[in-house]
């Protein structure tokens, strides 16, 4: 009972957005209803520890998919201003904002700093999404790895 209790409070405080988000189905919860446990039960010092690391490895992966978010809206952002820029003829007045201030800035210079900025973000991009699959493959096998530890008879289906 002590451990239903303990598992289902820590399992309660995780990011139910990392599940939906990967489609993650198999959780513990599920695993968790209708086990009846006796009162004398405790949670492993390993199954503390793994439940632990899957914490950290959900916060992980959140922080993660945020960056990356962030990084692709920034990237749309940058998409857009070399398409209008493409508009603008080769004379064309020019600002990129430095703070909050307009400057006015040579075409050519701005479209080549947007475009290494393009590239920079296309490289982080490509880099937390490898993260991100490693963090998510991580978390699966700790999540099986925790239902092994609750329900040992039983093989966990994918």
């Amino acid at each position: 009972m002590l451990k239903e209790m303990a598992l289902n409070q820590f399992m309660n405080r995780r990011p139910e957005c990392i599940n939906s988000l990967f489609g993650l189905n198999v959780g513990i919860d599920s695993q968790l209803e209708g086990t009846v446990m006796g009162e004398q039960e405790r949670i492993t010092p390993q199954l503390q520890e793994q439940l632990q690391r899957l914490q950290q490895l959900q916060q992980t992966l959140e922080a993660v998919v945020a960056q990356r978010q962030q990084l692709e809206m920034e990237s749309i952002e940058v998409n857009r201003a070399l398409t209008e820029l493409g508009k603008i003829p080769e004379e064309g007045l020019v600002y990129k904002s430095i703070g909050s201030l307009l400057v006015r800035a040579e075409k050519k210079k701005v479209e080549d700093e947007l475009v290494e900025r393009k590239e920079l973000l296309a490289t982080r991009i490509s880099v937390l999404q490898r993260q991100q699959t490693r963090a998510d493959e991580r978390l699966k096998e700790l999540q099986k790895s925790i239902q092994n530890q609750l329900r040992p008879g039983v093989q966990q289906q994918e």
